[in-house]
């Protein structure tokens, strides 16, 4: 058997064109059968999206079995065996795509690290996976064997027998010696479809400040158009993945008067609330108008002892602004919660603030 591949710190949208590599090599017309897939999609929207592939898939395949976190036994297509994961396993955690031969193989594995590239598209193609990836025969016959081993109580006499019968007419058969040229196209093209993703993440550049400020729906504070993609409100994701800190803030101003802000006074403290509530952020992070002094931060992979402390180190700094002058008359709420759930409940975490302004407690939390 060959070197184990090498493990890579890759994004979910370099990973999405490697397994679409392999479902399109698992669909190429060949005469090399019979022909075993494993694949292991986390979550049910996933593997909808991919349905109708596999339905094409499992009507080639002497065997094809789809794992998933799901609340029941979902449709699958014919000949498709599903495999239901416990989402605390640690299965759950991995998206696989495994194709074998006889004369064929190449795998996929990868295992979600619950972190987020900074300057990403979207929350979702912006996930981290730690990832194994080859196109050589005893690669994928090893992790055959593996998820077989894994997963043979959960699938049916038949589809074990399946297994078992592709996995002996492999081992009949000597490995191709020029599969190694292939393997190594395979992780020149991964290279360079992060390579460029990266590239992208950092070259983008944002619009100007003042372009879209009063759209309270889709622009962040730093300019940038689409926020409500970027969060999930369209496309495809999914509940159970990635943590996200969602804190809805709200900036109470003195009232005007003497000693409260008035005109262009008014324009500046808001100004200045803005970038104290900005200045906390990291890179990965966007904040957005939801309101005329409420913002929305979404703060990707900050888990719930973090997500607290951010929040009451948000209002010590409205504190300290003031202290150190009358300028900045303002004070801030924050209601948040670290939450797994697509899509992100912002209106519940709305009805929190409100709460806790009513309360004038400086900090609420919500359950995820």
């Amino acid at each position: 058997m060959s070197d184990a591949p090498a493990v890579r710190r890759l994004t979910k949208r370099t990973l999405v064109t490697i397994s679409h590599a392999l479902e399109r090599a698992a669909l190429a017309a060949a005469e090399d059968g019979p022909m075993v897939v494993f694949a292991l999609f986390q979550r049910l929207p996933y593997f909808e999206r991919e349905r109708a592939v596999y339905e094409r898939i499992a009507g080639r395949a002497a065997v094809t079995v789809v794992g998933l976190v799901a609340e029941q036994t979902p449709d699958t297509p014919a000949g498709a065996h599903p495999v239901l994961l416990d989402e605390k396993e640690e299965l759950a955690r991995e998206w696989t795509v495994v194709v074998l031969t006889p004369r064929f193989g190449g795998m996929l594995v990868a295992h979600d690290l619950e972190e987020f590239q900074a300057g990403s598209a979207t929350l979702e193609s912006g996930r981290v996976f730690e990832a194994r990836a080859a196109f050589r025969r005893d690669d994928a016959l090893h992790e055959v064997l593996r998820l077989r081993r894994q997963l043979g109580d959960r699938l049916p006499p038949a589809a074990l027998s399946a297994v078992d019968a592709a996995v002996g007419r492999v081992r009949e058969i000597p490995a191709t010696p020029g599969e190694s040229r292939t393997d190594a196209a395979l992780h020149l093209f991964a290279a360079r479809a992060e390579h460029d993703h990266t590239r992208l993440r950092t070259g983008a550049q944002p619009a100007r400040p003042d372009e879209g400020r009063d759209d309270a729906g889709d622009t962040d504070l730093a300019g940038r158009a689409g926020v409500r993609r970027w969060a999930g409100t369209s496309g495809v994701t999914a509940s159970g993945v990635l943590p996200v800190a969602l804190l809805a803030v709200r900036v109470t101003h003195a009232p005007a008067g003497q000693d409260g802000p008035i005109g262009r006074t008014a324009t500046r403290q808001q100004q200045a609330a803005i970038e104290l509530v900005v200045a906390r952020l990291r890179p990965a992070d966007r904040a957005t108008k939801a309101g005329p002094d409420d913002f929305l931060l979404y703060l990707p992979a900050l888990g719930h002892d973090d997500a607290v402390a951010f929040a009451y180190g948000l209002v010590a700094d409205f504190e300290a602004a003031h202290a150190r002058s009358a300028f900045l008359s303002a004070t801030v709420t924050v209601a948040l919660t670290v939450t797994r759930r697509r899509p992100l409940p912002e209106d519940r975490l709305r009805e929190a603030l409100d709460w806790a302004v009513a309360q004038n407690a400086p900090v609420v939390t919500l359950d995820g």
